[in-house]
Order: C-alpha cells, then structure tokens, then sequence
C-alpha cells in the first residue's frame, strides 16, 4: 500500500474512533456548556466582579475544551484497552476499528494543535501543556508498570484527578486574562465546585448493582449503598458550596441546586432496585449544571 493509501486508511480509522469515542455534536455541545458555564462560575464567584459577559476568549476555550476531552478520551482508551476488549469490545479501540498507533498520531498532532490554538495567551498554553503532559505520563506508567491497578478505582480517581483540576485552572487562567483580575481563593473555590459536579459522572458511571466477574465497580471498595451516596454526595456538595459561595443575586440561587434533581432520581431508582443508573443522567445533569453556572454569572 502506497504511503497515500496509508495515510488515509488512518484518516478513516480515527474518524471511525471519533464518530463512536467522542461524537461531535454532543461532544461539542457538551464543550460549549462547560467552557461558557466554567467561566461563568469564576463570574459568579468573583467579589471584584459587576458585569460578566462572554467574549471570544471563551470560544476558543469552548473548541479547546473540545480537543481536549478528545484527547484525555484517546489516553483513557489506550490505557483500559485490555478491560474493554472484556467488558465493552463494542468501543473503536477494543473492536479493532482503530489501533492504537493511530490514537498516537491521533495525540501527537492534536496536543500541539490545541497548544497553537492558544499561544496567544502562554498562561492557558503552559497550564494546557502540563495537563497534556501529565496525561501521557500516566498511561506509559500504567502501561509500563500496570499502575495503579484497573481494579483500583478509588486509586484511579485520586491519581487521574490533576486531569481536570488543570483544564479547570487552564479555563480559570482564561477568565483572569479577559477581566484583567488577579488569582485569589474564589477561583479556587470555583474549581472546587466544578470538579465535584463533573465528579458525579465518573463516579456514577461505575455503580452497578450485579456486576459482572471481574467488572470494575466502587460498590467493591465502598458497598453498593455507600458507592450510590457518594455518587450523590459529590454533586450536592458542590451545589452547596457554589449557593454559599455564589455572590449572584439571591433569586438566582435555584440556578444552582436545581441540577441535582437529575442525579437524586437516578440515585433513587438505583436504591429501590434498578440494576444501573441511567446513562443519560450523567451528561444530562452536567449540562444542567453548566447552565446553573453560566445563568449565575449572567446575572451579576
């Protein structure tokens, strides 16, 4: 095959990957939401702030939000690769339908992409590079050495968590940069707030009432009640923290807790015996969320 051929063979493939992985128009409506609700969550926090609006500032955080997901989405899938060829052999990666060279290509043209996308600003650049960085270092080590265990997911979660938090303070860099403020405790309270909620879906994620031999669930490490309250308790911290914290006017505080309808009646039904919580209840309350965050920041 001529070195053409190849290349679009590989073009194929990572579409293939992208249409099944990571599917644009709800990855880009998810991107959109986190990137305007994110930073309108700084807005809301922010005691120097009278008047929040978005700029195009925030929509290049929006495409960059985008890439990136894709890309921590290409690491994750390398990584669990053995365990979804087991559990989820319908995923590009496990089925064959991409390789895992091309998820190298793949990453090694995508992070230097998103890198250029935002050298106009070096702080958001640095801060996007470290994650990036700190993305590849986790895979090779789990590749490497098989640390930490798959099994491990409370392990996981904690080792995995620098991921967001700096995509968090890449957004919050951002927000800094437009209103022309200096980095004080409301940002990181903001980012707080944020990774509790996002929390939610990766917790919930992986509950399940009858796992499968050898399926990874928190119910192992935390019992099947006390893995569905944690699932709960992530998101209801946040909506707490942000109706304290949150410096909109008053009549705006249901912006912020009412999100955790979503994840109290997938919890509910978990608990009176449904045997795995609603897939759709994850990004539906996220999407909420993101909305309670950017309605907040408006109407400072």
């Amino acid at each position: 095959m001529t070195s053409g051929g190849a290349g679009a063979g590989r073009c194929r493939r990572i579409g293939r990957y992208v249409a099944g992985s990571h599917p644009p128009v709800p990855s880009l409506v998810l991107a959109v939401a986190w990137a305007y609700g994110v930073t309108g969550l700084f807005a809301a926090l922010d005691p120097l702030v009278t008047r929040w609006r978005p700029g195009a500032g925030t929509a290049v955080a929006a495409v960059t939000v985008f890439a990136d997901l894709l890309l921590m989405r290409a690491l994750d899938d390398v990584r669990d690769l053995d365990y979804d060829r087991r559990f989820n052999p319908g995923r590009p990666l496990a089925s064959g339908a991409v390789r895992v060279g091309d998820l190298g290509v793949l990453y090694a043209l995508g992070a230097p992409a998103v890198l250029a996308l935002n050298a106009a600003r070096p702080w958001q650049a640095a801060i996007l590079g470290v994650q990036l960085a700190y993305g590849v270092i986790l895979v090779a080590v789990h590749c490497r050495w098989g640390w930490p265990p798959g099994e491990r997911l409370l392990v996981n979660l904690l080792v995995s968590l620098p991921a967001p938090v700096l995509l968090h303070a890449y957004l919050y860099a951002g927000y800094l940069h437009a209103a022309g403020h200096r980095a004080g405790w409301p940002g990181c309270a903001a980012v707080v707030v944020a990774v509790l909620a996002a929390g939610h879906a990766e917790l919930a994620k992986n509950i399940t009432r009858e796992p499968r031999p050898g399926e990874r669930t928190y119910a192992a490490a935390l019992g099947l009640r006390g893995s569905a309250v944690l699932a709960l308790a992530a998101p209801a911290l946040s909506a707490a923290l942000l109706a304290a914290w949150s410096r909109a006017p008053l009549a705006w505080t249901p912006a912020a807790v009412l999100p955790l309808a979503v994840p109290a009646a997938a919890g509910h039904r978990f608990l009176r015996g449904r045997a795995r919580r609603p897939a759709a209840a994850p990004p539906l309350h996220l999407l909420l969320t993101f909305a309670g965050y950017a309605a907040l920041g408006l109407a400072r």
